[in-house]
């Protein structure tokens, strides 16, 4: 019989690499310690019970914390670090990397810098025929339900940067990604605009709360 112990997360790490980790694991790899009477793992699992996923736990506000018990203002800093940790790392690696977007990709890297924002942002990604990025740039702010966004601006950013794409996105603050009429209108007009450029618009995606909605896998676009 195989009374083998299970291998400690950074001892898996270095034997089978950081994605052979459960997210209990990876997250009891930051937390480091656990609470009196309870492990780090047993902390990281009832952490993600709670909170549904790694998502609902790196997106939680302080106040989300008051009765979950073991984490104080040190551990809830800890969490608030790995999600900015991570945010910044695909906004790093974007701009200095000349990278072939993969569909994964940009929703990943999309997600992270504006699934936790306030009040919507519009962003533009702009790529070479090759669809290297060129640029990426938050080129509207707006409220909580509305942003303004000026399809002129986007062709103007475009040329600048000799793009022969781009790729659109904008965020839901609500938390809901399903498009609107309005997204839509918008949506068409700026493709309408780049078309005089020959400017292909290649996706507009919508960033809710842990979900999406891609234009072109819909075939909207």
């Amino acid at each position: 019989m195989d009374t083998a112990l299970p291998l400690l997360p950074r001892e898996k790490m270095l034997n089978h690499g950081i994605t052979s980790l459960t997210d209990t694991e990876l997250l009891a790899l930051f937390l480091r310690t656990g609470i009196p009477g309870k492990s780090v793992f047993m902390l990281s699992q009832e952490l993600l019970h709670h909170f549904g996923s790694l998502y609902g736990l790196l997106t939680a506000e302080h106040a989300d914390f008051k009765h979950v018990e073991g984490i104080g203002l040190a551990k809830y800093a800890q969490l608030k670090g790995i999600a900015e940790l991570a945010r910044r790392f695909y906004n790093v690696r974007m701009q200095e990397e000349s990278l072939l977007l993969s569909s994964e990709m940009t929703r990943d890297f999309l997600q992270s810098q504006l699934s936790d924002a306030e009040r919507e942002i519009f962003m533009v990604i702009f790529l070479d025929n090759k669809n290297h990025v060129l640029k990426h740039s938050r080129l509207f702010s707006g409220t909580l339900s509305h942003v303004e966004v000026h399809p002129r601006e986007i062709v103007r950013e475009a040329i600048k940067v000799n793009a022969a794409a781009v790729i659109l996105a904008h965020n839901h603050p609500s938390g809901c990604a399903e498009p609107s009429k309005a997204d839509r209108q918008i949506t068409d007009r700026i493709i309408k605009c780049c078309q005089f450029m020959d400017i292909r618009v290649l996706d507009h995606l919508i960033i809710g709360r842990g979900e999406y909605v891609s234009f072109a896998e819909r075939g909207w676009i």
